[in-house]
């Protein structure tokens, strides 16, 4: 006997009724991002491996430990998309979007990451995310956080805490990395193995560094607001009096820097203890440089990404997530002749109700018929057996009301009709 096939390691199946959550979920987002105005962009799941290395930052650690990555037949190198943000904006370069002015775009799609597979965590994530091209301003980044505090908001993540930060531009960067070299190069031999590795290629990377030994030496580090050019700091001010115009809550938090080389000026967090720890629900920040970086004009951007997985996992811990409403109908046909009688019914059902219709087709008793209605969520059962064969008639159950009524036996056509006017749509 051959061994059975599993999923990969890393990865997950999603099935029903776990599926039904995504989809809700997935269509609030939809809705979310229309009323802010922002369009779906679609990009293949493999790009040129040139893409990432280019774009997110060869010292990286997506582009080092993380990206699945191949020749193909054309003995050529591609990679399985590890994040969105460098895809979009190839994809707006390639099909000169750029020269209808500014974009807002928004994704929802898998990412594969080769990483230890943890609770939340996957090897073939998903993510949503925004991308806001074209505007400079601070009021971008106020648009972009918004859109993700109303998704945070009305999920009722209650303890949800927006930090920022800016970490500056290409004017007032380098002196803030001279500052953090001065801080830690003192203590090199104290810091774990992989800062030790990082300060000379990349010092913002240690800000972000969660081993013990770095601890007390990111604790006392200089923050980037102590070297903020004046540009940086009018961009970064004015950000925090629009967030306070419009009554969204925030922390300013020096140590929040983003593991991709394209960020500039602004980056930010919205941070949940709904897991037990202070786990991030999303996070992003503005790239002004990237699109340049790419091989396109000199377009400001801003965006973030948030993981689906993790938030689902976020929305059942806060206990947010409600059992979902009862709807559509169970065709229960108990019987050979039954069944034959209902197929077409069920048929005009499902062509009329804005709702799903389900039948089974086995012969079972009424209770394990019932059942199967339960698990299937279903509001209404319509039950044909041998006494309302006899009578002409069907039963149309109330599977929370637990009340029947009687609809005259007819045509699939006059059934529907009678089964809308009784009350679904």
């Amino acid at each position: 006997m051959s061994s059975k096939i599993t999923a990969p390691r890393g990865t997950q199946d999603i099935l029903p009724p776990q599926s039904a959550r995504w989809q809700a979920l997935e269509s609030q987002i939809h809705g979310l991002a229309r009323r802010f105005g922002y369009g779906e962009v679609r990009t293949p799941m493999f790009e040129s491996t040139e893409l990432f290395v280019r774009g997110v930052g060869e010292a990286t650690d997506i582009v080092e430990k993380e990206m699945y990555t191949f020749t193909d037949k054309g003995d050529r190198s591609i990679t399985l998309r590890p994040e969105w943000t460098a895809p979009v904006m190839r994809a707006a370069l390639e099909h000169n979007l750029f020269a209808q002015g500014p974009q807002r775009l928004y994704y929802i799609g898998p990412i594969f990451r080769y990483e230890r597979p943890q609770k939340g965590r996957y090897r073939q994530a998903h993510q949503f995310g925004v991308e806001c091209v074209g505007f400079a301003g601070p009021e971008a980044d106020l648009e972009v956080i918004a859109l993700a505090w109303e998704l945070v908001r009305t999920n009722a993540i209650d303890d949800a805490v927006l930090n920022i930060n800016s970490i500056g531009d290409d004017v007032c960067r380098p002196h803030y990395r001279e500052a953090l070299l001065a801080h830690f190069r003192p203590h090199l031999a104290s810091l774990s193995a992989e800062s030790q590795r990082r300060l000379e290629r990349n010092p913002l990377r240690l800000l972000d560094s969660k081993d013990p030994h770095d601890r007390p030496y990111v604790e006392s580090a200089p923050t980037f607001e102590s070297v903020l050019c004046d540009a940086c700091r009018e961009h970064f001010d004015a950000l925090k009096a629009y967030l306070i115009a419009i009554g969204i809550p925030f922390v300013v938090n020096p140590r929040i820097v983003r593991g991709l080389d394209y960020y500039t000026r602004t980056v930010f967090e919205i941070i949940s203890g709904a897991l037990g720890s202070q786990s991030t629900v999303c996070g992003g920040g503005r790239y002004d440089g990237l699109v340049a970086s790419l091989g396109g004009p000199d377009v400001p951007a801003v965006g973030f990404g948030l993981g689906i997985e993790r938030f689902l996992m976020m929305l059942d811990a806060a206990g947010s997530q409600a059992e979902p409403a009862r709807s559509g109908i169970q065709a229960v046909g108990l019987g050979v002749q039954a069944r034959t009688v209902l197929v077409p019914i069920v048929a005009e059902l499902r062509r009329r109700l804005g709702q799903p219709v389900y039948m089974d087709f086995d012969d079972r008793k009424l209770l394990a018929h019932l059942k199967s209605a339960d698990r299937n969520g279903a509001r209404y059962a319509l039950i044909l057996g041998t006494d309302e064969l006899a009578k002409g008639e069907l039963i149309l159950r109330d599977l929370e009301a637990r009340s029947d009524r009687r609809l005259a036996l007819g045509s699939g056509r006059d059934v529907a009709a009678a089964v809308v006017e009784a009350g679904m749509r």
